[in-house]
């Protein structure tokens, strides 16, 4: 088992020559966001009121801010998976559409019938992960062929978890992307733990990204705590997709602070384990940076804390005035 050292300092945060502080300043507001959507929806979980499992991404926010934000908007595409949230503020989905969403009420996307992130909006080009982990994978290896062969210079990020990364379809999307030069950016979440089992059972090699050189495409291990980090980084391997050169296998390493989902007290979690990454929080990290840089005031940062709790709080009475959907829905789409 891997120790940590408690009394390891914490190293600087990456500056990106590439980010404005209007740039930054976006990238706190999303990850505040994120954060203060996982906090209401676990609130929700302990009230009964969420619909289905709560996968909290704290501790994976500045992985799912800083990549998503590396992307062009306006044509890009994501693959989410159920850990990034953080993506969907990025990419301008809708608060009030996510509460209906993950509250199973009228006007959910999944029209009440799920609620565990398996949602996709093609008009804000993002694409639902489904429960089978790294089933959607090849979709979006052939989502990217398929730009292609339209002359599309689109760009597909997916994400997969550690755990995910181990199964068959991962790897037949890799090596099929990576022989076709595919415009396609997969970001390994390496949280330490596929629902309970540690890394070092997961897997033998020292880092998933020494798995690229397998593939024939570039691979890199990188801090995802560092949100600034994670977005030089997926810049680049964008900027290299869109040129025709193919995949790239991007490592992020975080931690997830909570259970695989709400239901799990993550009690097998050493404690000194967590601790270690509770100095390396992405969030506090990121606020402490801009803090010093002069970017935000304690008061304009403490203003938006609130402001945006306020608006969790707005857009969840919201949603819980809408009615569930009719029963009549969980008979669509229904053959058999």
């Amino acid at each position: 088992m891997t120790t940590y050292n408690l009394d390891e300092p914490v190293p600087p945060l990456h500056v990106s020559e590439q980010l404005s502080d209007d740039d930054r300043l976006a990238l706190l507001g999303y990850m505040i966001a994120a954060r203060e959507f996982d906090n209401a929806m676990i609130r929700l979980y302990r009230q009964g009121r969420a619909f289905g499992g709560v996968y909290a991404q704290i501790g994976n926010e500045a992985t799912a801010v800083g990549a998503s934000y590396a992307l062009d908007r306006t044509r890009d595409v994501i693959f989410p998976m159920h850990r990034d949230i953080g993506m969907h503020f990025v990419f301008g989905a809708p608060l009030d559409q996510l509460m209906l969403n993950f509250l199973a009420r009228q006007g959910s996307q999944m029209r009440g019938t799920d609620g565990t992130g398996h949602y996709a909006d093609p008009t804000l080009r993002i694409y639902g992960n489904i429960s089978h982990l790294a089933a959607m994978m090849p979709v979006a290896a052939g989502y990217a062929l398929a730009a292609r062969m339209r002359n599309q210079e689109i760009v597909v990020l997916t994400t997969i978890g550690d755990g995910g990364s181990n199964v068959g379809e991962f790897h037949e999307a890799m090596n099929f992307a990576a022989v076709q030069k595919l415009p396609l950016i997969v970001i390994i979440e390496n949280n330490q733990y596929a629902y309970s089992t540690p890394r070092e059972l997961e897997y033998a090699c020292r880092q998933l990204s020494d798995r690229a050189i397998g593939y024939g495409c570039p691979g890199v291990t990188i801090d995802g705590t560092d949100v600034e980090l994670v977005f030089d980084t997926v810049r680049q391997y964008v900027e290299q997709a869109r040129q025709g050169n193919g995949p790239a296998l991007i490592e992020t390493v975080t931690m997830r602070m909570r259970g695989h989902a709400e239901h799990d007290d993550f009690r097998y979690v050493p404690r000194e384990l967590l601790a270690y990454w509770d100095k390396r929080d992405p969030l506090r990290r990121y606020e402490a940076f801009l803090l010093e840089r002069g970017v935000v005031t304690s008061d304009a940062l403490e203003q938006l804390h609130a402001e945006t709790a306020r608006q969790m709080t707005a857009a969840i009475d919201r949603a819980l005035e809408q009615p569930y959907p009719p029963p009549e829905e969980a008979f669509r789409n229904v053959f058999v």
